[in-house]
């Protein structure tokens, strides 16, 4: 029932408002994965930028499309809990690692599964068209499975439509580029170094506008 449900919210919902209302353009959507595992990453500065990556895949695919999301804010209450398990499908995570384990533990078991998981590495929702420092996880993600490709992808025109504090959604064109996947460096500050190099070039092709 529940993928059943997942599937009717995205294609009579999420991809409407995709196609439409925002008029999302992509490049390079060639490069994005064909099946799993495969890791997504993207710079992070609305809630819709989970939406807009997954619709950007197959159909056929969503089932394995594993969100990453802060457990804290998506698990806060039993109804947002229902709907961002059950229909999103998120893999939760404790923000500031826990007092025990690893906090990526179920990540690591996504990709066990060949699942395709979405990450922001900035962690949190930033100011729209500028990127914030990136977290360690992708790095460790890398590290522990160098098989599995890890994407990035630059997200343009979201933090407008519906940035971070806003409840008001606001129609705006929005652009998303579809980057080669990064080889693990051997090195955790050299991949991340990479990282925001191509995120930073992925950026340049599109004509970014002066936000205000």
């Amino acid at each position: 029932m529940n993928r059943l449900l997942r599937f009717v919210f995205f294609r009579l919902v999420v991809r409407p408002v995709v196609g439409i209302a925002l008029g999302v353009t992509v490049r390079h959507r060639e490069r994005l994965p064909a099946d799993g595992p495969a890791v997504l990453v993207a710079n992070h500065n609305s809630h819709l930028d989970t939406m807009v990556l997954m619709t950007l895949l197959p159909p056929r695919l969503l089932p394995k499309v594993r969100p990453v999301a802060a457990a804290d804010y998506f698990l806060k209450n039993r109804l947002m809990a229902w709907f961002s398990l059950r229909i999103i499908g998120i893999l939760p995570i404790v923000r500031g690692g826990g007092k025990s384990g690893d906090p990526l533990a179920a990540v690591h078991d996504a990709l066990a599964r060949g699942e395709i998981v979405i990450l922001f590495p900035e962690g949190s929702r930033g100011e729209p068209e500028r990127l914030s420092e990136f977290k360690s996880g992708v790095a460790h993600l890398a590290r522990a499975h160098p098989e599995v490709p890890v994407i990035p992808a630059f997200l343009h025109g979201l933090g407008k439509s519906l940035p971070k504090g806003s409840a008001v959604f606001v129609p705006f064109c929005c652009d998303v580029v579809i980057g080669e996947p990064i080889p693990w460096q051997e090195d955790r500050k050299l991949y991340l170094q990479e990282l925001r190099e191509r995120m930073s070039a992925l950026a340049g092709e599109v004509d970014l506008a002066v936000w205000e």
